[in-house]
């Protein structure tokens, strides 16, 4: 910001040349004198501003685009940061006999996703993850918690129903997940009562269950974890209590276990049911 206002001076000092400034000065105005006239005349910025629209349009996109890396920069050296304390002192979000975990309950390696039903960058994450599931086969558990964000509108009652279809069946549960994944632009009451139909689910029971406090509890539950482990957007994961904030490559998660490998961690602990509540449980 200081680099793109120094440039905006620089031009404006360039400019009393202009006819904007005709009269103003008789010889190549000094500093103070520059500052003194803008003071008196600070519309004088405006006609200068104007006749350089092009140089003035030019200075701002490198300033965006300068200011756009650096932050990129800070945010990737403060995730790498964040990434070697979590491999001495890993996250523990909250597992236990309720929770919901697809694939080998006592698996190597634990993989947590925060996510949205209706996000976008969620769903581009949907096949890297089915691709994690399949390379690492009974070695990964894959653990799903609800992070509905409030500029979706479906995302809420998406994580509804399908907390409600766990309470009625945990393998089919995952079917739903999948379904909505695979068909986020059809999201909305009616194609969550078709595929619990489909899934030959209670349709009835299930729309009851979606509003019933329990199911509003293991939501929020989700979401205040979620805010803890200082996920602010969707996709969020914890890999064996590593964490991965957005939607990576599949390569980002490999390089994970690579060096989990290494260093010989263990999955995230189970914590007991008494000492935390986590979403209703499955297993397929």
């Amino acid at each position: 910001m200081k680099k793109m206002c120094a440039l905006v001076l620089m031009l404006i000092a360039g400019s009393f040349s202009s006819p904007a400034f005709s009269g103003v000065f008789s010889s190549q105005p000094s500093d103070q004198q520059i500052e003194n006239v803008l003071k008196a005349h600070p519309d004088l910025i405006l006609d200068v501003l104007r006749e350089h629209k092009s140089e003035l349009y030019d200075i701002v996109s490198q300033a965006f685009q300068e200011e756009q890396v650096k932050r990129e920069k800070e945010a990737e050296k403060q995730e790498q940061t964040e990434e070697e304390a979590a491999f001495k002192h890993p996250y523990q979000p909250v597992i236990n006999k309720n929770t919901l975990i697809r694939g080998n309950k006592n698996a190597k390696y634990t993989l947590v996703e925060y996510s949205d039903f209706q996000c976008p960058y969620c769903g581009r994450a949907f096949p890297t993850i089915q691709a994690l599931r399949k390379k690492y086969g009974s070695k990964m558990r894959f653990i799903y918690k609800n992070m509905p964000l409030p500029m979706h509108p479906q995302s809420m009652p998406a994580a509804e129903y399908f907390e409600a279809v766990a309470l009625q069946s945990r393998k089919k549960a995952w079917l739903f997940n999948d379904k909505m994944y695979e068909n986020q632009s059809r999201l909305g009451p009616e194609f969550y009562k078709q595929t619990i139909k489909e899934l030959g689910l209670n349709v009835k029971q299930a729309e009851k269950d979606a509003k019933s406090q329990r199911v509003q509890d293991l939501i929020q539950a989700d979401i205040k974890e979620a805010e803890k482990f200082g996920f602010t957007g969707t996709p969020g994961f914890l890999l064996n209590g590593v964490p991965i904030r957005g939607a990576y490559p599949e390569g980002k998660f490999i390089s994970i276990i690579d060096r989990l490998k290494l260093h010989g961690k263990k999955p995230a602990s189970v914590k007991t049911a008494s000492q935390a509540s986590g979403s209703s449980g499955a297993q397929n």
